[in-house]
């Protein structure tokens, strides 16, 4: 049998991608110089990357990409690049023999299934965590600067940016960022693919260091002191690339309420299709605020958070008794309950917060969600599904399609009433093309299916070791992996861990974490007979 697909090439621009990872490795380097720690596992890592990347692009050494290839090489790019960003932590958790000590031999990621767990979740933007003790005493500032990062380098896509930068990428740059871009497609922004590419990292760059600026401000003028220039950086990398992974255990919980506000715009602008913002610097102001997509979006998050600051008010939010082993106490409990409790402003913060961060798939927690109610907790579990807009960082389903959806229901109850009505479904004024919204229902049908398939295997492996776990909290486990939103309820809250979790379902949640950030089809496509042969 025949390959249609000369792998060869897709594996020689995987190489190519890993080759220039090296770059990125010197800015924990920078930071580890900065207090004084070892640069040893980031080097290492360099080397071996390098060193893969190298031997890759020698199979095939003037690559032609068309789609098949695409899918090939985006789907391979991302899974290498969470397998040598896992190296660093390894090699702090078991150094190299004879040559290098262990730094944290104690580290959860000593577990190579957690490694990649850690790493995919950083890459694939979706930061659920499973390490043990997040503080610097169980892992070196570098190493948490890196976790940071990860994040930042998923966040508009590894694959966008290296059509922005590598020409040699650029002639089949299309059908990358086609095959890798969330969303139904990409805009093109510009004649060319790789000026498209380069004005998206570019607004995305530039959104990261004006809120760096804003949150150190905090600091500098003693508004929050916790907002080191650390955190302020390790945050902005994490907020734009809608990540949420954090250096601080408690989360955005651990800064105050100014931070919060902060954070808050930042989050929906990282939901938000990046390409209204370029049309808005290019003087076409006016299309952000016309366009429908981006309506919906705040139309959505706004109801929302209406919905759950009426419920946090009354006091209807919270549970009324603080679980035996949970994740926070009864101290906890009636501290946030005096402070939110008949308040305004504190209910209408959190409740923004997290209706933002789940919507968006950031995954930041202003406060342990698992101390509120049913009600709360089913609307913070229907937000995970909704997602950000097209051509944006976000993950889950995105709101374009459920906006597509519901026209096209409206559609058919009119066409119903009057049989011989013809009514295109229109998005920002233009017909879309009936494939496109049966593309549109059959990929919202696959994501469900989807999730209902991980919800029950993965229930079923906890009840095989012995897991104490609800079918809330599975579910919600399953909907944050695929979605790439990060927490879920119980143990993997946003105050706690997916360690509890079999090194089996880790995997799995890898694998969905990995589907999820290529929008599912890419990646099973290259699992049917028919992609390979001729």
């Amino acid at each position: 049998m025949k390959l249609r697909v000369d792998y060869r090439a897709s594996l020689s621009l995987v190489g190519t991608v890993l080759k220039y990872l090296v770059a990125p490795l010197a800015f924990p380097v920078f930071v580890a110089l900065v207090y004084d720690e070892t640069v040893v596992p980031f080097l290492v890592t360099m080397v071996i990357t390098a060193g893969i990347g190298v031997g890759l692009e020698r199979l095939r050494p003037d690559p032609d990409i068309r789609a098949r290839e695409g899918f090939l090489m985006v789907g391979l790019t991302w899974f290498a690049v969470a397998v040598v960003g896992a190296i660093p932590y390894l090699i702090e958790a078991h150094g190299i023999p004879f040559v290098f000590a262990p730094l944290h031999p104690e580290s959860t990621l000593a577990n190579p299934a957690n490694a990649l767990f850690e790493s995919m979740s950083g890459f694939t933007t979706t930061g659920a965590t499973v390490l043990g003790d997040i503080s610097f005493d169980s892992h070196t500032r570098g190493i948490m600067m890196w976790r940071q990062l990860t994040q930042w380098l998923g966040g508009m896509g590894i694959v966008v940016l290296a059509v922005a930068i590598l020409p040699e990428l650029s002639v089949g740059g299309a059908q990358l960022m086609d095959a890798e871009a969330p969303g139904p497609g990409i805009e093109k922004l510009t004649p060319r693919i790789a000026e498209t590419a380069r004005a998206l990292w570019g607004a995305y760059l530039g959104f990261t260091v004006l809120e760096i600026l804003l949150l150190y401000s905090l600091n500098v003028f003693g508004v929050d002191p916790a907002m080191t220039a650390y955190n302020a950086v390790a945050h902005g990398l994490t907020t734009m690339p809608t990540g949420g992974f954090s250096p601080e255990a408690r989360s955005i919980e651990a800064f105050s309420a100014a931070a919060q506000w902060i954070i808050i715009p930042f989050m929906i602008v990282a939901g938000t299709n990046f390409a209204l913002f370029w049309h808005a610097l290019t003087g076409d102001t006016e299309r952000l605020f016309k366009d429908a997509e981006f309506r919906f979006y705040l139309g959505v998050m706004g109801s929302l958070t209406a919905v759950l600051a009426g419920l946090l008010f009354v006091g209807a939010g919270f549970v009324t008794q603080a679980p035996v082993d949970g994740t926070f106490d009864a101290a906890y409990l009636a501290e946030f309950t005096d402070r939110i409790v008949m308040q305004v402003e504190p209910s209408v913060r959190h409740a923004a917060f997290q209706v933002i961060s789940v919507v968006t798939t950031t995954g930041y927690a202003s406060m342990d969600f698992n101390a509120w109610s049913a009600p709360a907790q089913y609307l913070l579990l229907f937000a995970m599904f909704i997602g950000g807009s097209a051509g944006s960082t976000g993950g889950a389903i995105k709101i374009v399609r459920w906006y597509v959806i519901l026209k096209s229901i409206r559609r058919e109850l009119f066409t119903t009433a009057h049989p011989d009505a013809v009514r295109p479904v229109r998005l920002g004024g233009r017909p879309l093309d009936e494939r496109a919204i049966r593309g549109i229902y059959a990929f919202t049908l696959l994501y469900l299916v989807l999730f209902f398939v991980s919800s029950g295997l993965l229930f079923l492996d906890a009840v095989r070791v012995d897991l104490t776990i609800s079918v809330l909290e599975v579910m919600t486990v399953a909907a944050s992996t695929l979605g790439n939103v990060g927490p879920g309820f119980g143990t993997a809250g946003p105050m706690g861990s997916y360690l509890t979790f079999s090194n089996l379902s880790k995997v799995f949640m890898t694998f969905l974490m990995w589907i999820g950030r290529l929008e599912i089809l890419p990646v099973l496509v290259l699992l049917t007979p028919e992609y390979w042969r001729r």
